[in-house]
């Protein structure tokens, strides 16, 4: 499948930059230059998950494609798909780009300054980018937030893409065919060598090793889960976080990156959050509030869905926004008032 995911990849891409013409070429012989992770571990004997596809085609890539960032798309029947949700897309809590520079750690704030950097939104979900990488989705705590229905998803790509649009968005059940297409443009964002920051080292300690010894260095240069700690809320919401100051400047990104991705205009929540003096004075009133008005409440906590209003808020755990980002988020909502 890696020369045809590479060649279909470019496909997509020079569709979607609405140019198929000489920049197309020049991408492609550069894409079919790019080593597909997926591809060296199962070279190396690495066996080929469950989420594996033997074969795709540029019209599933298309579906999978459409399904994620606008919901719907048009079936293999010729007619329209219903939304998956009223409410959300996949693309409103996941971004399907790199969200950081070193794949094998987490670090939020290194996370937001690469978020500043390649202008993209600073989100919840993790990124769908690599995915099809992982071992294991719906990691961790958030057992605790969905109990027993993650056992369908923790250890199956396809039981949480289902999990995430029956519950996280609020949507319908997904067909078979819907979700092999999301999965075949999923393929399309199989991490790179290049992602891994590879260099001589990494080179020369692959020359002369095992199969097995390769399988396990090549895995270190990556997480195989996205990990997920749900945070607490400070002891003293007047006081915030113990310790920690904060840094406006920084708050300012997230409140542009992170809060006004979905509290915008026509944006997925009815609460919108501009730039006024008005909307950050609401804002500050409301930090040491018991409720979801609280930044500290909101982003800990989020929102469940409830009767007559189904879309929910998800919230940050501590590998998506650490106690320091709040605090630097609470310090620009205070210094804009």
């Amino acid at each position: 499948m890696k020369y045809a995911l590479a060649f279909i990849t470019l496909v997509m891409s020079s569709l979607l930059i609405g140019n198929v013409g000489e920049v197309f070429e020049v991408e492609k012989k550069a894409a079919l230059l790019e080593v597909s992770i997926s591809d060296m571990l199962f070279s190396l004997g690495e066996p080929k998950p469950d989420h594996y596809l033997d074969s795709v085609s540029l019209e599933m890539i298309h579906r999978g494609n459409e399904l994620v960032h606008f919901g719907r798309t048009t079936a293999p029947n010729g007619k329209n798909t219903k939304q998956i949700s009223k409410f959300y897309k996949c693309i409103s809590c996941h971004n399907t780009v790199k969200e950081d520079p070193n794949l094998a750690e987490v670090n939020p704030e290194r996370s937001l300054d690469y978020a500043r950097e390649m202008d993209i939104p600073f989100l919840q979900g993790s990124t769908f980018y690599g995915i099809v990488n992982r071992e294991t989705w719906y990691n961790d705590d958030y057992v605790l937030k969905y109990g027993g229905l993650v056992e369908s998803a923790k250890n199956s790509l396809e039981g949480s893409i289902q999990l995430c649009a029956e519950v996280c968005s609020q949507g319908r059940t997904l067909k078979q065919w819907e979700i092999e297409s999301i999965l075949a443009y999923f393929w399309t964002l199989d991490l790179k060598k290049s992602d891994l920051n590879w260099t001589a080292e990494d080179e020369k300690k692959m020359t002369n090793a095992s199969d097995d010894e390769r399988l396990l260095h090549i895995k270190k240069k990556f997480l195989a889960k996205s990990p997920a700690t749900f945070g607490e809320l400070p002891k003293s919401k007047s006081e915030g976080y113990k310790g920690l100051e904060g840094n406006p400047a920084n708050g300012k990104i997230i409140y542009e990156l992170g809060c006004q991705h979905c509290h915008r205009e026509k944006g997925e929540s009815d609460v919108v959050l501009d730039d006024s003096k008005a909307t950050l004075n609401w804002l500050k009133r409301n930090i040491t509030a018991n409720g979801d008005l609280s930044i500290y409440e909101i982003i800990r906590k989020g929102t469940y869905a409830g009767e007559g209003h189904k879309e929910y808020m998800p919230h940050y755990t501590l590998e998506k926004m650490s106690d320091q980002q709040i605090e630097d988020l609470r310090s620009y909502i205070e210094s804009g008032t």
